[in-house]
């Protein structure tokens, strides 16, 4: 397998280092583990079994230097751009069940070791960061609610109480993925600390063990009938005290916190959906030249052709895009790259989708069973489509920007 450059976004040395060294891991343990992985898991009989598999190929990660690549910070990773990181996670996507977590760059950990090394005391840094960073614990992130449309965050109703030296805390959170994790023993809470101040000040972000007294994971959501590994959790706070010391950063600061855990974040998403997407045309060609009908092979078709070659300029497309996203970020900052940033989070799980719709077609049955990967891939895909925001949050943000262009008084009123 190759990892085709974009001569427009050249990549450094140490990129294209990483890149072969990548590359090697996934040929030589990643793909080999899958059918390990498989096995273990349905053996188990528990959808949310940790399997030996997975710390085995953590070690041998370690072992290559291919840990917290994602880590911007050279304190704590190798200190990659977010331009030389995109390749490694388009690479990771194509197995995204496996490298992510096997390389400790698997969300939602990667966007909370991220707040606790921007936002978090030192004390959060030695009990949690470090822990999550050596691969020893997992995390989760609770924001979105069951009550309210939590595509428009300040409609989070979460309560966070000043009582003496503590917070106490009271709501219901859901789609806290990773919180089903074995691993898993701390949560990144977001709430409301000020309900009655301006907007965007009302927010605040808090480290919440997951054993505190009051938290109630209350089951596990399914995503199109899968129980995901790590679990999406419905998770209920009732009367959760944590010291004053939990808070991230200050009063107020939970939209400030969130951009800048999210800008990073959809980068890594969509470059893995790329991955997917690789993956799942590759599969494509190979089933329609290896298949008959009608005295020819599918790859005969005139459809079919025509889906290969759209989904290699939708593909390419979709990673340009991201990969402008990615050196703008590097270049002007997140806040210039917000219309970039969110015009990847749209096209990249849509041109996704359409590949391994069209790949799944070719399959026949065998593409909706779990003899490919495709379903699952289908059913992690359409749901990008609403983690970080749904589409059209963001296309919201890029018409907003656009009218702005033009008339930059637009909207203000």
């Amino acid at each position: 397998m190759t990892w085709e450059e974009p001569l427009v976004y050249e990549q450094s040395a140490r990129g294209k280092e990483y890149q072969e060294k990548l590359l090697a891991f996934m040929d030589e343990h990643i793909y080999p583990a899958e059918a390990v992985y498989a096995a273990q898991m349905a053996e188990s009989g528990d959808p949310h079994f940790h399997p030996p598999v997975i710390e085995e190929l953590k070690t041998e990660a370690k072992k290559r230097g291919l840990w917290n690549l994602f880590h911007p910070h050279p304190e704590w990773g190798p200190g990659l751009t977010n331009l030389e990181y995109a390749p490694l996670a388009e690479i990771m996507g194509r197995s995204a069940g496996l490298a992510p977590e096997a390389t400790n760059c698997n969300a939602p950990d990667t966007g909370n070791m991220e707040v606790l090394t921007l936002f978090g005391t030192e004390e959060h840094k030695e009990k949690w960061l470090k822990p999550l960073l050596n691969g020893e614990i997992a995390s989760a992130f609770a924001m979105t609610e069951p009550a309210v449309a939590s595509s428009d965050a300040s409609n989070i109703q979460m309560r966070m109480e000043r009582d003496g030296d503590d917070y106490v805390l009271n709501g219901r959170k859901w789609w806290t993925s990773n919180a089903l994790h074995p691993n898993c023993k701390v949560l990144i809470v977001m709430g409301k600390t000020d309900p009655d101040g301006p907007a965007f000040r009302q927010q605040s972000m808090m480290v919440v063990p997951i054993d505190t007294p009051g938290v109630t994971i209350v089951r596990g959501l399914p995503v199109f009938g899968y129980q995901d590994r790590e679990g999406h959790a419905e998770v209920l706070f009732e009367n959760v005290r944590v010291p004053a010391t939990a808070l991230l950063s200050g009063e107020g600061d939970g939209f400030l916190i969130s951009q800048a855990r999210l800008g990073p974040g959809r980068i890594h998403h969509c470059m893995r959906a790329v991955g997917m997407a690789e993956r799942a045309l590759d599969l494509m060609i190979d089933r329609a030249q290896a298949r008959t009908t009608f005295g020819s092979p599918v790859a005969d078709r005139g459809n079919i052709q025509d889906w290969i070659a759209e989904a290699r300029i939708e593909i390419d497309m979709a990673r340009l895009l991201t990969l402008k996203a990615a050196h703008l970020m590097d270049t002007v900052g997140n806040k210039e790259a917000r219309t970039e940033i969110a015009a990847i989070k749209v096209a990249a799980p849509n041109v996704a989708l359409k590949v391994v719709d069209r790949a799944i077609q070719v399959h026949g049955g065998g593409g909706v069973s779990d003899d490919f990967p495709l379903a699952s891939m289908y059913a992690h895909l359409r749901t990008l489509r609403l983690a970080d925001g749904p589409d059209e949050v963001h296309k919201r943000t890029i018409a907003r920007r656009e009218l702005r262009r033009r008339q930059k008084e637009w909207g203000e009123k």
